[in-house]
């Protein structure tokens, strides 16, 4: 009887997240923003990249994501694809403060995880992402909070984007 209770069906194994899998989920999302902004340097189709990008990483198809992009205050929190789609290309008149974060265009984007947490099919991870423009200049910092989770077809997906730009106290006059 005991043994029965420790032993796990495939549908658990599937459903079991792996840092391995957070790390190259993160590795290929980043890859996937500087590939939105090269299609765009090249006039290329950049709505269908960041569609693609999209729907490869986040888990709209199947559920509500919760969505804070960076480097917004008006409407800082989107719950659906096309609030997430004008956040990384811009156009939307709906979001007008959106300017294309993933068009600025970037040449790469480097992750420091400060911690994960993984409790069967869901994980979290937290820390500090940086994002390299291609025009040169310093990184940019960004501070993020990923939830995963696995679909369906047991592919990593996020439910939670959350990232700010560091607080910067102001001088005292």
């Amino acid at each position: 009887m005991e043994h029965q209770k420790n032993v796990m069906t495939n549908s658990e194994t599937l459903a079991t997240i792996t840092e391995k899998e957070i790390l190259a989920a993160q590795k290929a999302w980043g890859e996937g923003i500087v590939k939105i902004g090269t299609v765009f340097q090249e006039n290329g189709d950049y709505q269908a990249a960041a569609t693609e990008h999209i729907n490869e990483f986040y888990n709209y198809k199947e559920g509500e994501v919760l969505f804070k992009p960076t480097l917004v205050s008006a409407k800082q929190f989107r719950k659906n694809f096309e609030g997430a789609l004008s956040y990384f290309i811009g156009g939307n008149k709906s979001f007008s403060e959106d300017h294309g974060f993933a068009i600025k265009p970037w040449s790469a984007v480097r992750w420091e995880n400060i911690g994960t947490k993984i409790i069967g099919n869901m994980a979290v991870a937290m820390g500090n992402y940086y994002f390299t423009p291609v025009a040169g200049g310093d990184d940019v910092k960004v501070e993020y909070s990923f939830a995963y989770t696995k679909n369906s077809q047991g592919e990593l997906k996020i439910i939670l984007h959350d990232s700010h730009i560091p607080y910067s106290p102001v001088a005292a006059s």
